[in-house]
C-alpha cells in the first residue's frame, strides 16, 4: 500500500513540478497568457482548469476503458474526450455565471475557450497512452491542473508588480516581456527534474 502512495505522490510531483503542462511542454499556452495579468483572475481560471482537467481525466478514462476498448473503436479516442470536455466546460460556465457572476465577466472569453485548452485534452490523451487507470488518471489530471495554477498564478504576480515598473524598456512593454518571463519561469522549473 505504501509503494502505490508513494508511486502516486511521484506522480503528482511530476505532473504539477517536473512536466509542468504549461512551462515544459508548452501546452495551454493562450490562457496562461491571456488571463494572467491579474492573481484573482488567474486563480479562477486555474479552479476551473482543475475542476475540467480532474473530471475530464475521471471521464475520459472511464469512457475509453468500458466503452471504446470494449467495441474496439479507441480510433474515436480523440471525438469523445474533445466532446467530455467541452460538455464539462459548459457546466463550469452555467455554474460560475449563476454563483460568480464576477468571475465568469472576468474570465470572458477564456472560460470557453477551456475546451479547445490542447492542456486539457493532452492530459486525457496521456492518461490513454500510458495506460493510467481511472484513478490514477484523476490524480495525474489534478496534479497537472495544480502545476498549471500555480504557473498561471505566478505568472500574474509577477505581471501585477511589472505594472507598476518604470525599469522595462519600451520595445519590451507589454507581450514581449510577458514572454521573457514566461522563458525565464520555463528555465526555473527545469530546476525541479532534479527531485525526481
Amino acid at each position: 500500500m505504501w509503494d502505490q502512495v508513494r508511486e502516486l505522490l511521484l506522480l503528482m510531483a511530476g505532473s504539477a513540478l517536473v512536466s509542468n503542462v504549461v512551462l515544459s511542454q508548452f501546452l495551454g499556452l493562450c490562457p496562461f497568457l491571456g488571463v494572467s495579468k491579474k492573481v484573482e483572475t488567474a486563480a479562477g481560471m486555474g479552479t476551473a482548469v482543475i475542476f475540467v482537467i480532474t473530471l475530464a481525466s475521471g471521464v475520459a478514462g472511464a469512457i475509453y476503458r468500458f466503452l471504446l476498448v470494449p467495441l474496439q473503436i479507441e480510433y474515436l479516442q480523440t471525438i469523445v474526450f474533445i466532446l467530455v470536455i467541452a460538455a464539462l466546460v459548459q457546466f463550469v460556465e452555467m455554474f460560475l455565471k449563476r454563483y460568480m457572476k464576477g468571475l465568469y465577466e472576468a474570465l470572458g472569453v477564456y472560460l470557453p475557450l477551456i475546451t479547445t485548452n490542447c492542456a486539457v485534452l493532452g492530459v486525457a490523451l496521456t492518461n490513454v497512452q500510458k495506460e493510467y487507470g481511472i484513478f490514477t488518471g484523476m490524480v495525474n489530471g489534478f496534479a497537472t491542473a495544480v502545476g498549471f495554477t500555480i504557473s498561471i498564478v505566478i505568472l500574474a504576480g509577477i505581471r501585477e508588480k511589472m505594472a507598476y515598473c518604470d525599469d522595462v524598456p519600451q520595445s519590451f512593454q507589454g507581450m514581449p516581456i510577458v514572454l521573457v518571463t514566461a522563458g525565464l519561469m520555463a528555465i526555473a522549473f527545469c530546476g525541479f527534474s532534479g527531485l525526481l
